[in-house]
């Protein structure tokens, strides 16, 4: 079957409602695929079953050899994918792709680990440097076969005219601007609405919590930290982009600093662990749904690992080896982001008579110069200079205001490469060992879920946390010598539980410190998601005594808005003059609160809290020298002002709220009907919000190839505030983050576990594994995560067996 007719096949496939409930897919019947390699670089003899929905289990002789075979395999399903990740990350996309990537690969070179590799390798545990060798070792085992003839290339490398590089182990650990950033933007926009309006003004922008009142440091003037400050830290994060005209990369100049935040916006998870008194079963259930960019190829890879002494399953980055969120067989684990702050943006006055010195002390202290080379096809090599202070990378340096700006971040310490600490718990076996694994985690910040088969389950929050004793991260600071961080606490001073008396734990990203914890001496962070979809699922799993996998499931797709339905309780009483208000609020009155995507209430709700709530009230509220930078605001800080206005309104604060939320209705009804069409009745959220994957390589495609490596559309229920979470674009209403990868696992009885991936397992077009699970993602039906060795035989679609060559 040609790529073009596969997709259109998937594409026809009957697609529940958002009502549906989820279902567990079974396995086709079909015959297994059988295949022979010989594999420069193996030790002995081992297998690898592929299963229906794509996922490989992996059968070494070794450890070695199995993080050997997870770097070959990774190739096998997505080396375009992961050869694309290290170029980037490493800075070397000049030398594949020209002369347009050059400050690209320049600014990621900024951010690229330069300390200490013993340290380094050190701080991941015993195993992780030989892991790490095995999986690059088989990565370039893949290469060198595509090299000689052997295995065909990804189409992309011939679009691009470009070659897989071989890898070395430290380029794994080396490259840290893929992960999950923290508060550098956040700080930014503060000091710049600051300088605009005074601190007040922000108050829309985003929630502080725990309850903490920001103030300047001593010593910054927050009218001089420019927005262009973010430039280079917006070019070392974020993704290639190709143009259709000239294959080479557009960047816009100045970054806008709504759009590097924005950005961060959906990058949260989900997870709960239940323990055996709550389940259905008596066994403990953990489930995660770490919520991440949406695009094709899928951020998670699935894969198992089986060695000797070794099986574990689950989810992890297709170039890193490991699993950071699975099982092994005698506990589980998954993880979402917990807040802390890990970033802070230094400011620097420069010798007037040097502007290669910055004033530290009270003296003057030299930039510490790295020069780079960085190669280019077709041309000659770049020379570039990298300039660092002692806090870290230098983002600008603007001489004729005599000032520059660096980023300390805790990227420079050793042992924080994103998830790589996942190495040291992968192997635990108790809760002793998960929680000593916890203490030395680095980075991003995690809440830790736990689960064993012994029937225990545990959080730990982890994650390297600057002690900042004068100052508390919200705001840029003097780099004069006043404002250095004082180490790290101890992995015991973050919160944890183990075995905690309400039978279950749950986390969203929200504000979740115990009462009582002494943030004042503890800044750990104050900038945190909207709790709506904690709430949602707090509700829920407190009122359930018996929770199932299919519940939990249900509980991953629900749609339901916490916050609509606090805004529904807000809406007028009485007649509205204005038609469309009224209209509006008819509809809206009615709806369930449920973005599901057959709800017409749905859809006019999402566009006016995207377009016309926030902008109304912050343009209503907020001083006008700020309102650009405050934009629409937090959804979280609007709500909670429109529930308890104050005079800033109007002289009656509630006349006020009700004037914004009418006015503002009325607006987004029209916009709708631009949206939709007239007929109100034939609105639908689906209409608008859809997943529709569209690969970056893409531009530089034929049209043909470019539609057959694109996945979707389809629609999809739920918002950036639901537990089935699916952040939008404003303007478009497709969806750009969500759940990357769902699992819900019975421990204990692991072949009952389940698990979904989107679009597929691989990154290569010409795969059946390409796009196959899109359907199942999108309508929240998942597969069987099969565990054990007869499940997998009897559902084994392909077998390879490899020898050593």
């Amino acid at each position: 079957m040609s790529w073009k007719n596969c997709a259109l096949a998937l594409a026809s496939l009957a697609f529940a409602g958002s009502a549906a409930a989820q279902n567990i897919v079974s396995a086709p019947a079909g015959p297994v695929m059988q295949e022979t390699r010989a594999v420069d670089g193996l030790s002995a003899g081992a297998e690898i079953l592929v299963d229906p929905w794509g996922v490989a289990h992996i059968y070494a002789a070794s450890e070695r050899d199995a993080f050997f075979l997870q770097g070959y395999n990774a190739a096998r399903d997505r080396l375009w994918q992961i050869d694309l990740w290290r170029k980037r990350g490493l800075g070397r996309l000049a030398e594949s792709f020209g002369e347009d990537y050059v400050e690209q690969d320049r600014a990621a070179r900024l951010f690229l680990y330069r300390g200490d590799m013993d340290a380094e390798w050190a701080a991941y545990g015993p195993s992780a440097r030989a892991q790490t060798e095995a999986f690059v070792a088989g990565v370039n085992a893949y290469v060198e076969e595509t090299e000689s003839g052997a295995r065909p290339l990804p189409p992309e490398f011939a679009l691009t005219g470009s070659r897989p590089a071989r890898w070395r182990a430290e380029d794994v650990v080396r490259v840290r601007s893929h992960a999950l950033t923290r508060n550098l933007t956040q700080e930014v926009a503060r000091a710049r609405v600051a300088c605009a309006a005074g601190l007040e003004a922000d108050r829309l922008r985003r929630t502080i919590e725990p309850e903490w009142t920001p103030t300047i440091p001593a010593g910054l003037d927050p009218c001089v930290i420019p927005e262009s400050v973010l430039v280079d830290y917006d070019r070392a994060t974020r993704e290639v982009r190709f143009s259709r005209a000239t294959q080479q990369l557009q960047l816009e100049e100045p970054t806008r600093l709504a759009d590097v935040a924005q950005r961060a916006e959906g990058m949260g998870s989900n997870n709960w662990v239940i323990a055996p008194e709550r389940t259905n079963t008596g066994r403990p259930l953990l489930a995660n749904d770490p919520h991440r960019a949406l695009g094709v190829p899928s951020l998670r890879y699935i894969v198992h690992l089986n060695s000797p002494g070794m099986s574990v399953i689950g989810a992890g980055e297709p170039a890193m080896p490991g699993v950071s969120i699975g099982h092994n067989g005698a506990i589980a684990f998954g993880l979402t982001i917990f807040a802390i702050d890990q970033e802070d943006l230094y400011v620097y006055d420069l010798n007037p008579t040097n502007p290669l010195q910055y004033r530290y002390n009270g003296r003057w202290e030299n930039f510490r110069q790295v020069r780079e080379n960085i190669r280019v096809r077709d041309g000659r090599a770049q020379r570039r200079t990298l300039f660092f202070t002692r806090h870290g990378p230098v983002l600008q340096i603007d001489p004729s205001n005599r000032r520059a700006f660096a980023l300390r971040t805790v990227w420079n310490e050793p042992g924080t490469s994103a998830y790589f600490g996942s190495a040291r718990y992968m192997s635990a076996r108790d809760w002793t060992q998960f929680r000593a694994a916890m203490d030395e985690w680095g980075a991003p910040s995690e809440n830790l879920i736990y689960a064993s088969t012994a029937g225990d389950i545990g959080w730990v929050a982890a994650g390297r946390a600057p002690v900042r004793r004068n100052w508390d991260g919200l705001l840029p600071v003097p780099g004069d010598g006043r404002y250095e961080w004082q180490g790290f606490p101890a992995g015991a001073d973050l919160p944890s539980i183990y075995n905690p008396p309400q039978g279950w734990f749950a986390s969203a990203n929200e504000m979740n410190l115990p009462a009582g914890y002494p943030i004042a001496e503890r800044r750990l962070g104050f900038e945190w998601s909207n709790p709506t979809r904690i709430r949602r699922i707090n509700a829920v799993l407190g009122a359930n005594a018996r929770v199932s996998v299919r519940d939990s499931m249900a509980l991953q797709m629900d749609a339901h808005n916490s916050d609509a339905c606090k805004l529904k309780a807000l809406l007028p009483a009485g007649p509205i003059a204005n038609a469309d208000a009224s209209a509006a609020v008819q509809l809206l009155r009615g709806w369930d609160c449920v973005d599901s995507t057959d709800s017409a209430a749905a859809a006019l709700y999402e566009v006016w809290i995207a377009r016309h709530l926030g902008r109304a009230l912050v343009n209503r509220v907020t001083p006008q020298a700020a309102r650009a930078l405050v934009g629409i605001g937090a959804m979280d800080a609007i709500v909670a002002y429109l529930e308890t206005p104050d005079a800033a309104i109007g002289p009656n604060p509630r006349a006020g709220a009700n004037e914004v939320i009418l006015a503002s209705l009325a607006t987004a009804m029209n916009d709708a009907r631009g949206l939709l069409g007239p007929d109100v009745s034939r609105w639908t959220w689906g209409a608008l919000h859809r997943a529709h994957f569209t690969p970056a390589i893409a531009p530089i495609a034929p049209a043909d190839i470019a539609a057959q490596m694109t996945v979707g559309p389809l629609p999809v229920r739920g918002s950036g505030a639901t537990p089935a979470a699916a952040t939008y674009r404003d303007d478009n209403f497709q969806a750009v983050a969500g759940a990357s990868y769902r699992m819900v696992l019975d421990v204990g009885a692991w072949d009952n576990s389940v698990a979904v991936n989107t679009p597929g397992q691989s990154g290569d077009p010409q795969s059946p594994h390409y796009r196959d699970l899109f359907p199942l993602w999108a309508n929240g039906d998942y597969f069987p995560l099969l565990y054990s060795r007869q499940a997998i035989e009897q559902n084994a679609r392909q077998r390879i067996t490899l020898t050593p060559r």
